[in-house]
């Protein structure tokens, strides 16, 4: 892997798009993302990003943003400003384009410096979005912003399968994850699963079932309507969807996601929020 370190400028970006609707900034402690040779990285969107890859591989760079909290702090009040007269509110997004747990987060320690950071100036709202059982690590740091602002972690766990058939491994095994968010639940912390992109389920009962006694809230995401493109484009050039039917020849369509819906809602009602209307805290009614 291509690893690097650099300086920015700020780190605050105004989100637009998928992410209009859920927090009005989105922040990188990182640019690039260790677990794009995971399986997550197979169909993950970022990949098509030319501004983030610059041509290079999603999976074979990582920018360590090594100034990512003074950054904060420098542009914090202005953007918190500016958030407040346009968005109703300052809501954090971390991250939409590279984990905040990649491995290296142990060496350099850029996404517990900006959760440090906010602590001292907070957010309105903190989403942290995560495919890795590391989130656990800041467990002290989410319990001090957990009195300071509205915070929800969000842990993707999209299957109960560990591994498929042509496909890398998890970036962080399954039950490592599930693990993770009863720590955060034990914890008192508001957290998430995220099923995005929704693939093969072995036992839904039994997947939806443990998630409702683990967490607040359970999105369901398909890559055909979700953060990709429409119809899924984007995806379809990837090794994912046969990957999917392979294993599953119906998981690869809508009406997949409503049955594994159905069966989410018969365990967590009120819980359940479907593609971007999930991410916003948006959720089906019981």
């Amino acid at each position: 892997m291509d690893l690097s370190h650099v300086d920015i400028k700020n780190v605050l970006t105004r989100t637009t798009g998928f992410l209009k609707t859920v927090t009005s900034h989105s922040l990188q402690p990182y640019r690039g993302c260790s677990y794009g040779n995971s399986l997550c990285g197979v169909g993950c969107y970022v990949q098509h990003n030319h501004w983030v890859t610059r041509g290079r591989a999603w999976g074979g760079f990582l920018e360590v943003r090594r100034n990512t909290a003074a950054a904060y702090l420098d542009h914090v009040e202005a953007e918190r400003r500016w958030a407040r007269k346009n968005c109703d509110r300052f809501g954090l997004f971390m991250s939409s384009s590279t984990d905040p747990c990649v491995p290296q987060e142990s060496k350099y320690g850029v996404s517990r410096s900006v959760l440090e950071a906010m602590v001292t100036s907070p957010p309105d709202l903190l989403i942290l979005q995560t495919h890795s059982h590391r989130v656990t690590d800041y467990a002290d740091l989410l319990q001090a912003l957990n009195e300071l602002c509205d915070l929800c972690v969000h842990v993707s766990i999209e299957t109960d399968i560990e591994s498929f058939p042509g496909l890398p491994p998890h970036a962080s095994p399954v039950a490592k994850r599930f693990h993770a968010v009863e720590a955060l639940r034990d914890a008192w912390l508001h957290t998430a699963v995220t099923v995005s992109p929704l693939l093969p389920i072995r036992d839904p009962e039994s997947f939806f079932e443990r998630i409702g006694c683990c967490v607040s809230a359970v999105l369901i995401d398909h890559y055909i309507e979700g953060v990709g493109s429409q119809e899924g484009r984007r995806t379809l050039q990837t090794p994912l969807p046969d990957a999917i039917r392979s294993v599953n020849a119906e998981a690869v369509t809508l009406e997949c996601r409503d049955q594994m819906v159905e069966v989410a809602e018969r365990w967590m009602p009120g819980r359940v929020g479907v593609n971007i209307d999930g991410f916003a805290g948006r959720f089906r009614s019981s």
